[in-house]
Order: C-alpha cells, then structure tokens, then sequence
C-alpha cells in the first residue's frame, strides 16, 4: 500500500493540510562482479530511481520500518549496518494536493539473502546497480547514497533547507 492507513484517517479531519512524518530510508549494499552495489527501486507514480524509502507506522522503530519496507518492495533481506543521517526534508506538495515534510532517518544496509523483484505497487523496477554506474536520480537521493559510502561512524544531523549545505556530526 502505497499511504499507510493512518495517514489515510489523518487526512480524512485535516484535509491538504501539512503532515509532519518520520520517514526511514536504506542504501542496500552488496558486493557485486566490479564493486559494490546498491539497491534500488523505480516508483510506479514518477518513474524515479530512489534508495528504498518509507514511512515509519506509529509506535514503529526507524530501524524496524526500513528492514520492513526492504522486504515489502524488492523481497530482499537485509541487515543494519548504521544509522547514517537525521535529515529533515524539503516541504513536499504531492499533486492531490497534501502537503507534507519529513525526519528522515538514512541506515546503510548490507544485503544477506534474495533477489530484487518488485513487492508492491509502489515500484515498477528494482534492482542492484554498480555504485559507480547509478541511474539518473534526484540530488537528494544521490546524497543519501554519498552519505551512506562515505560518511564516518558519526551520524550526520542535515536539512535539505540548510543554507550552506553543510553537514553536522555527531559522536556517537
């Protein structure tokens, strides 16, 4: 299901209104012929490359909804490497019109068994591609893969609205 039911009963009381969400998302990697992999899904609505991305259910760890949103959308298992990035996001207006921002919390991933199909209605194609031959995507997801490779074992605090771009530590 592309909306979680209780976003679904929210938007019945407050209409186009903005939803503040927590959103997880994961940069997959496994090992492939030349280097490493990442995971990726092909959205059914705007044919977009992204990492795999999803909303956290109430009462629902970061952690727990990615591992569950891996599964649902490519039926690979997967496994939490570290959380990455805090980020929050952009304000969204989807074209119904609900509007939207969310805190965002970016896990690498090692992949442990299965291969990418599509699990839902939510992604037209799934699959490995080499980190260094990435399909065309959105800056935003490009910088989640970026992060997830290169950061340290700090975890990254950003805003896709900071002024500077820069990134902020911190220690563990």
């Amino acid at each position: 299901m592309a909306t979680p039911q209780f976003i679904v009963d929210l938007r019945r009381h407050i209409g186009h209104d903005p939803l503040w969400l927590s959103g997880s998302s994961a940069v997959v990697l496994r090992q492939g012929p030349r280097g490493p992999q990442v995971l990726l899904v092909k959205r059914a609505d705007t044919g977009a490359w992204t990492p795999v991305c999803g909303i956290i259910e109430p009462g629902e760890r970061p952690d727990e909804a990615i591992l569950r949103e891996i599964r649902e959308e490519t039926g690979v298992t997967a496994e939490i490497v570290r959380l990455v990035r805090v980020n929050v996001a952009a304000p969204i207006t989807y074209p119904n019109g609900d509007r939207c921002q969310f805190l965002d919390h970016d896990f690498l991933c090692r992949w442990i068994s299965g291969q990418p199909r599509v699990g839902d209605d939510e992604s037209s194609q799934t699959g490995f591609f080499d980190v260094d031959d990435l399909p065309e995507m959105a800056p935003r997801h490009r910088r989640r893969i970026e992060t997830a490779l290169h950061s340290s074992n700090h975890v990254i605090f950003s805003s896709d609205g900071d002024d500077d771009g820069a990134l902020r530590e911190e220690t563990p």
